[in-house]
């Protein structure tokens, strides 16, 4: 097979913890050749979505991760499959790549996660639809809304609906002195909606990734725990990633989801889940593959890869 990745730029991706990357080696070791795209590349043209297109070829060592061959220009629709494994934010740029990855699947591509359902699926507001599974969860704009909320839970989550890594989450209490800062800067003084959450003490214990692999639910999450002082646990924000066993209500909730996700086209998706909550659903380019994988030995890269496969 041809699989072709649209990515971040190659030199800022990180071989060692990168989940594109282990899709990519894991698809060159079950002998198939990998492409990289960048999404400043896709173009439509006369009907026909193309893209310059880097054929790779993949090493297991860190540093030098791959050697590039020669571009070439390709219609998607010679590929296989195309993941689309760029990073947030999901801007405007970002749904413009959906409208032409969507233009592509109508000729023939075939595209993973689906660019509608990515575009469908905000991977915050996404959690309301499962509301069963959620804490108390409020999605609004207006300043007096998100201070009722405070006021009624005390002790709660604030956070941007673009955000990735944990970036812009801010933990508020009913007292805290800097209160009406966060709002007015997260809010952008009312201009902004946002998502605000009451707080779950288990994070201490870890924020959960669980990964679905087209429909199937891996039997590990990583817990991602936070470092002291903080109330984020993403791996980004400093905490510490330990693979374990799912709980039973972590696999009631993934189960629930797994084939409602899988059926609208999402191959591969990472839920978050604090406690017993679920709090995000990522469509984007789900990460922790690589953690889950050196901790316990479940492949889920290689997962990944299968699931393409005829």
């Amino acid at each position: 097979m041809k699989i072709a990745f649209i990515v971040d730029p190659l030199e800022g991706l990180k071989p060692y913890k990168d989940s594109s990357i282990a899709m990519m080696r894991a698809a060159q070791a079950r002998g198939h050749q990998v492409f990289a795209i960048l999404r400043k590349d896709l173009r439509l043209r006369d009907g026909i979505v193309s893209a310059r297109a880097v054929p790779l070829t993949l090493a297991a060592d860190n540093h030098d991760w791959h050697t590039a061959g020669e571009p070439g220009d390709f219609a998607l629709s010679a590929f296989d499959a195309v993941l689309m494994r760029q990073d947030p934010p999901f801007d405007f740029e970002y749904i413009t790549a959906t409208w032409l990855l969507e233009r592509a699947k109508a000729q023939g591509a075939k595209i993973w996660n689906d660019p509608r359902a990515v575009r469908d699926h905000s991977e915050k507001i996404a959690i309301t639809e499962f509301s069963q599974f959620t804490a108390p969860t409020l999605v609004a704009r207006a300043t007096e809304d998100i201070d009722a909320f405070i006021e009624e839970f005390g002790d709660v989550i604030l956070k941007p609906l673009d955000g990735m890594g944990g970036s812009g989450i801010f933990r508020v209490r009913r007292d805290d002195p800097n209160r009406n800062s966060i709002i007015e800067m997260l809010g952008q003084l009312g201009s902004q909606t946002i998502m605000a959450q009451r707080y779950i003490p288990a994070i201490s214990a870890g924020d959960k990734r669980i990964l679905i692999i087209g429909g199937e639910v891996m039997p590990y999450s990583l817990a991602r725990i936070p470092k002291a002082g903080e109330s984020r646990g993403n791996l980004a924000a400093g905490g510490r990633g330990v693979a374990q066993a799912l709980s039973p209500r972590d696999r009631e909730i993934a189960e629930t989801l797994a084939p409602v996700l899988w059926a609208r086209g999402l191959l591969i998706v990472g839920l978050d889940v604090i406690g017993d909550y679920l709090t995000e659903i990522n469509v984007t380019s789900p990460t922790c593959m690589v953690e889950i994988e050196a901790q316990t030995g479940c492949m889920v890269a290689t997962k990944a890869i299968e699931a393409l496969e005829p």
